[in-house]
């Protein structure tokens, strides 16, 4: 499965995505996180993956170099140096790496933390991610592409998600999902308050009658504390999550305030 994870900046989006990393880790041979931001470091601490900071060395190695690596190290959480590694040379990297995964026979995961960097809608798509994205399936490889710019990110990689878990957008921006949505897309922006009768059941709010859109909770310091979400997939399933019951043994260290499975919702 490639599953497309977006939701605009603070709605939750790095801490739902890593539960459902933590909950499909062991379901794969390998799982692989690309950690552009350095948010994914939980799962490592919770023995789940390994580590590695990707510098200036790495950032030299051969797809070959990446082959060795990724077998020695089946589950790993790549993280990218901030201070030695910008965008342009990450972006260089994530496609070695894409086509290292490529090459290796096994059921793998494949995470791309801020997406929109590795595969920007601006310039041509390299051909190794592009692979991974339109044939990985039939490889044994499932992705998820997380990102908060639907706009920015090439069109190739959510056209090619057979699944959708998307959050809240202010304005309600889903970009090229809008089209891959079987409910108004309209659900995703906070403000907005659609009427229920427009709605299929399975997405409409259990613990209230309105607002039917999306939701984002928060504590008294305003903090990011659940937000609600529509998972969607092109075999007709389709329901709301609330991140507030997702259920996770790792933590998450996210930049706010410092077929796939889903995790256990309570």
């Amino acid at each position: 499965m490639n599953l497309a994870f977006v939701a605009q900046s603070g709605w939750g989006k790095g801490y739902h995505a890593q539960s459902w990393m933590e909950s499909n880790a062991q379901d794969y041979e390998a799982m692989v996180v690309l950690d552009y931001c350095a948010e994914y470091r939980g799962l490592v601490k919770e023995g789940i993956a390994d580590h590695l900071i990707v510098g200036p060395v790495e950032a030299q190695w051969s797809v070959q170099d990446w082959m060795a690596v990724l077998q020695a190290n089946p589950y790993v959480v790549l993280e990218r140096h901030k201070a030695k590694v910008g965008t342009d040379k990450w972006r260089e990297i994530a496609t070695r790496i894409a086509e290292a995964v490529r090459r290796l026979d096994r059921d793998q995961l494949i995470v791309f933390d801020e997406a929109h960097f590795v595969a920007p809608q601006r310039i041509k798509l390299p051909q190794p991610v592009k692979e991974l994205a339109t044939t990985g399936r039939g490889a044994g490889t499932s992705t998820m592409w997380v990102t908060q710019r639907t706009a920015e990110i090439d069109k190739t990689i959510l056209t090619q998600c057979q699944a959708r878990m998307i959050g809240g957008f202010d304005g309600g921006e889903i970009g090229p999902l809008e089209k891959t949505i079987p409910y108004p897309p309209e659900l995703h922006n906070p403000i907005e308050d659609p009427n229920p009768s427009r709605l299929p059941e399975e997405i409409l709010p259990s613990d209230r009658e309105r607002p039917t859109s999306l939701q984002k909770h928060e504590n008294d310091d305003g903090q990011t504390v659940g937000s609600e979400w529509i998972y969607s997939d092109d075999d007709g399933n389709i329901r709301r999550r609330d991140t507030s019951g997702v259920k996770m043994s790792s933590t998450h260290y996210g930049s706010e305030g410092n077929d796939l499975n889903p995790p256990e919702y309570a």
